[in-house]
């Protein structure tokens, strides 16, 4: 048997989760039955039926939590650290200011929160002597610890990303392609699993062969810009490479382009569809770095290994394959009682905007559905942050109040009906976009 870490001697911390009957709040709570040390207070969700149907379902944990609808009713005083993972500007940004003014550390698990209040709220955080920070066990902060890990060893990174969230399996022989139980012919590419001496014209090929299959969510999008904000990355392009692509591929996909790779510049933060065969093990939606190598003779050792290096020697690819939700967030709990781990401050580099996908008429309504929260007639980019252009979330609710032909990207002053809570945090960015408010 492994000893108990030394956390679990940790004096007990009390928890407050919003959106706790959702997919992250239950594999949170269900991890919070294995460290005692971590008390879950108080739980808010407006389905109150169903999160004690999941609490019973969980069985006895530390304590009998406050159960509420509304997280305005939370009582601080009660409360260590909050985990806010509702996915809704208005409710988190509200939620989050609130904690933060009585003292309480936050845990923002709601990354589209974060691209719109994110800056506003670190600075609150700064100010007031408190953590703000991105959960453990969703892949910004998964990444900003990858990153953090290997910038510590003195390795070059030049690219950075995640996979997204369901691997595209191929079964060559019957020359079907699984995704997300979604079963799709495509004979083609099973003559392009290898990448050849072209690696985008294989690429552009299967992306072809997979054309019709929705890779590309709202949701990456806004983990990476999460992550664009507390590294410096940058998009190569604003709505992404999403390659196709193997993991034992990624060092020779993401090299430069002058060296046969899809990169235009160094320092790039992107996505890419996981492609693998039936029985392989997944990349489980996990995290990657890719590294300039340098000692060419340590690197092919490493090749020998089994590391993933590029067939140049030029680049190489560490990657954590998994993204363990709420199993991490204890992590990052702790992280903010004690202080610990990485935590950059966000700073308003990149902004997920939204450039419309056809002619919009004035009146037009803007709502967030669906499992990667998007918004119907908009598409999500990633592109410098400049004062005017509207974080895509902030469209949630709102309304046009001109005409904005296909292809502009929507400004803050076409919207009506903007939270007003989630709209003065993202003027807070916008005078640190011109040089004025958060300090760097």
């Amino acid at each position: 048997m492994i000893h108990p870490h030394s956390a679990r001697a940790h004096a007990p911390v009390r928890i407050a989760l919003t959106g706790a009957n959702g997919g992250y709040g239950r594999t949170l709570l269900a991890q919070l039955r294995q460290t005692p040390e971590l008390v879950p207070a108080v739980l808010v969700d407006p389905d109150v039926d169903g999160l004690e149907r999941t609490l019973a379902e969980l069985g006895p944990g530390s304590g009998g939590p406050t159960v509420l609808t509304d997280a305005a009713d939370v009582p601080w005083d009660g409360v260590d650290v909050l985990v806010e993972a509702t996915g809704r500007i208005d409710v988190g940004t509200a939620c989050a200011a609130a904690a933060l003014d009585h003292g309480v550390h936050v845990v923002m698990v709601s990354k589209e929160v974060d691209t719109v209040a994110g800056v506003a709220l670190a600075e609150r955080a700064r100010a007031a002597g408190r953590a703000y920070l991105p959960a453990d066990g969703d892949q910004p902060a998964n990444l900003i610890r990858l990153v953090d890990w290997v910038s510590a060893t003195g390795l070059e990174i030049v690219a950075i990303g995640k996979a997204g969230e369901y691997d595209l399996v191929l079964d060559p022989a019957a020359g079907t392609l699984v995704q997300n139980d979604v079963t799709v012919e495509v004979p083609a590419l099973a003559g392009l699993l290898e990448l050849g001496t072209d690696v985008r014209a294989t690429l552009a090929a299967r992306a072809d062969a997979v054309a019709g299959l929705k890779r590309s969510a709202a949701a990456d999008l806004c983990e990476m810009t999460v992550v664009a904000t507390r590294t410096g990355a940058v998009p190569d392009r604003e709505d992404l490479h999403y390659p196709v692509a193997r993991i034992a591929e990624l060092a020779d996909v993401y090299a430069a382009r002058e060296h046969g790779g899809v990169r235009e510049h160094d320092g790039v933060v992107d996505v890419f569809s996981a492609l693998r065969l039936p029985g392989e093990a997944s990349v489980a939606g996990g995290v990657f770095a890719v590294v300039r190598t340098g000692d060419p003779v340590t690197w092919e050792m490493l090749r020998g290994k089994g590391h993933v290096v590029s067939r140049d020697g030029r680049y190489a690819c560490l990657y954590w394959p998994y993204h363990t939700m709420g199993a991490e967030t204890p992590l990052t709990i702790h992280a903010a009682v004690d202080g610990s781990g990485p935590a950059p401050q966000p700073r308003p580099t990149t902004l997920l905007a939204a450039r419309t996908a056809g002619d919009l008429e004035a009146g037009t309504e803007f709502t967030v559905t669906g499992h990667h929260h998007e918004i119907a007639g908009v598409a999500p980019v990633m592109v410098t942050a400049e004062p005017g252009t509207a974080p895509y979330y902030l469209l949630a609710g709102t309304r046009l109040n001109r005409a904005v032909p296909a292809g502009e990207l929507v400004r803050v002053d076409d919207l009506d009906g903007a939270d007003p809570g989630a709209l003065a945090a993202h003027r807070v960015a916008e005078s640190a976009m011109t040089g004025a408010g958060v300090p760097a």
